[in-house]
């Protein structure tokens, strides 16, 4: 494997040219040699990707809603210690969600709201990367296995194209503790990643997929840059990057824009 020293951009990122090797090589090699850097091995060609399917809680928000929405009612640790062992892979996730949902049972919906307004928080660097993509003629979705509550609001101040996420049943203005199915869950994310390919006449090395839990494995291992957002290890293990320091800034600097290119949504 052979490089060359490249462009430092805005002090912050580095590219650097390599010749030969495997990306897998290259990648294991950086990691070892720049433990506290975030770093992104691609096809020089493939870096400015047009379709990009992202996670919402933890990834594109700071928060998972669920673990939020059961404070409310005194439940947080019990309901937040379900979602880390589901987003670790160790539990079924749908199984999880459903309990999850079912002890929400009664909560008036304006709670709901109330959750969003106080709680949801977006991630850095997640306007100006769906912005600056969008402006450069790219499609954005938003895929959660959280709801459309929150979805449809944070889909819309980030700037997303469209959001798919589960829907709460509510009924005369109270959670009955069920969710409509089918449940959005990782086999939903991945087709709808292949969907908007096939749709848009892509393959997939034109796609990026971003997220953290073990729900967010097979659409991040079908698109051409699958990346591990401050993610669980079983996710890292199968993305073909991993973002543990930066923040989603990461990933236009990995597309080759520099800080003077970004569109700020």
């Amino acid at each position: 494997m052979r490089g060359k020293a490249g462009l430092v951009v805005d002090g912050v990122a580095c590219d650097v040219r390599f010749f030969a090797g495997e990306l897998a090589e290259a990648r294991e090699a950086l990691e070892t040699a720049l433990p506290r850097l975030d770093v992104i091995v691609q096809v020089e060609a493939d870096r400015r990707r047009s379709l990009l399917v992202a996670d919402m809680d933890s990834t594109m928000i700071t928060v998972e809603c669920i673990d939020e929405l059961a404070d409310y009612v005194g439940l947080k640790a019990q309901v937040a210690e379900v979602t880390e062992r589901a987003m670790r892979g160790e539990i079924d996730f749908a199984g999880a969600l459903r309990d999850r949902v079912a002890l929400l049972a009664g909560m008036p919906e304006t709670t709901v709201a109330e959750c969003l307004r106080e709680r949801v928080t977006i991630m850095a660097g997640a306007k100006a990367l769906v912005a600056t993509l969008r402006a450069n003629g790219g499609y954005a979705l938003l895929v959660s296995g959280g709801f459309t509550h929150f979805t449809g609001p944070v889909a819309r101040e980030i700037g997303f194209d469209h959001a798919i996420a589960n829907r709460l049943v509510v009924r005369d203005g109270v959670l009955t503790g069920f969710t409509e199915m089918p449940i959005v869950d990782a086999e939903t994310k991945r087709a709808a990643l292949v969907n908007e390919l096939a749709s848009r006449g892509l393959t997939a090395s034109a796609s990026i997929a971003v997220g953290d839990g073990a729900n967010d494995i097979p659409m991040i291992a079908a698109a051409g840059l699958g990346v591990a957002y401050h993610a669980k290890p079983r996710t890292e293990a199968a993305a073909d990057a991993r973002i543990k320091f930066g923040d989603l800034s990461v990933i236009l600097y990995a597309m080759g824009f520099a800080k003077s290119e970004w569109v700020q949504g």
